[in-house]
């Protein structure tokens, strides 16, 4: 997980007033080979992404910057504005050009469900980033020169909200993978054709 975080001037931020954002969503494929269901399993397990000890089918991250206004104000400082700019980047597997009819079209089910599972993942992404502007802005507090104690309260909301995010998607991965659930569900219709 990339988390970049940037501070605007007041200047800066005024060329982008607070408006709604979107995120923006980039995909990024890696090849596999074969001919079967089996075989197109098979390569995920050899070249998926690796994710601590073991490789994936697919996965999601983001990358995330922050513009924020800080504002010190008769000794206190105001958090005016934030703006966030996320792009969430999704890790497919690509299956090789000129499958037999019936194989593609156990992939193109296959690979649609798990586009569907990934786009979760980055629904839970944009959730925690928009909990994130929401606890942000307008956050203050008193005698805070150089604005250390708005900063230290959005650090430790940041690594919550953090924690949360992963936690969801742990919880959410569990339910799909485990047995009966639909990723295992797509495995198996992929692999055996049912």
């Amino acid at each position: 997980m990339r988390i970049i975080l940037a501070i605007a001037t007041a200047a800066c931020l005024a060329a982008f007033p607070a408006l709604a954002w979107e995120a923006t969503e980039k995909v990024e494929t890696y090849r596999i080979d074969g001919t079967t269901g089996l075989e197109l399993y098979r390569s995920i397990g050899r070249n998926g992404p690796q994710l601590g000890p073991t490789r994936a089918i697919a996965y999601t991250t983001f990358d995330l910057k922050w513009s924020r206004d800080y504002r010190e104000q008769g000794g206190g400082c105001r958090l005016a504005a934030v703006r966030p700019w996320l792009t969430i980047i999704y890790k497919l597997p690509e299956a090789p050009p000129g499958l037999a009819a019936d194989t593609a079209e156990r992939w193109q089910r296959f690979i649609a469900g798990i586009r569907a599972h990934e786009r979760v993942h980055g629904d839970i992404i944009v959730d925690m980033v928009r909990k994130i502007e929401a606890f942000s802005t307008g956050l203050s507090a008193d005698n805070d020169p150089g604005c250390r104690k708005v900063r230290a309260t959005l650090q430790q909301r940041l690594g919550e909200l953090s924690n949360a995010q992963r936690q969801a998607s742990r919880d959410f991965d569990r339910a799909e993978l485990g047995s009966g659930g639909n990723v295992h569900r797509l495995v198996l219709e992929l692999v055996n054709g049912e």
